[in-house]
């Protein structure tokens, strides 16, 4: 088999997580090897995964979008897309605590206009 690379990647042991679903879902997952431009990464179990996701790597401080490229049942082959815009992107944990924000203003909103339909 070709390798296709444009870079070589490092064998690396990293914890990643996997954000889909306008990040309502998220999966963990094991980085095998890493490049600034792709990565491998393995999985528990055949996961149903959409072909693009956010993509997060804490220990590297990367955060970005991430195409498959490959999978088997339980591996797959990503390229990181847009990775000289990473800074646009929310870090997931940002962005649930932001959900969070919006869900308790909606319900603070709608018991202001309860209380004053009230008067």
């Amino acid at each position: 088999m070709k390798d296709r690379r444009q870079l070589y990647r490092n064998r690396v042991y990293y914890g990643g997580v996997l954000a889909f679903n306008a990040r309502n879902s998220t999966m963990t997952c094991v980085v095998r090897n890493f490049s600034r431009l792709g990565a491998k990464i393995a999985f528990d179990g055949s996961a149903i995964l959409p072909d693009e996701f956010d993509f997060v790597v804490a220990r590297k401080s990367l955060t970005c979008v991430a195409r498959m490229v490959w999978r088997s049942c339980n591996e797959a082959g990503l390229t990181f897309l847009d990775t000289n815009d990473a800074n646009d992107i929310v870090p997931l944990d940002w962005a649930r605590k932001l959900r969070t924000s919006e869900r308790t203003n909606r319900r603070l909103e709608s018991r202001i206009e309860q209380l004053r339909s009230e008067y």
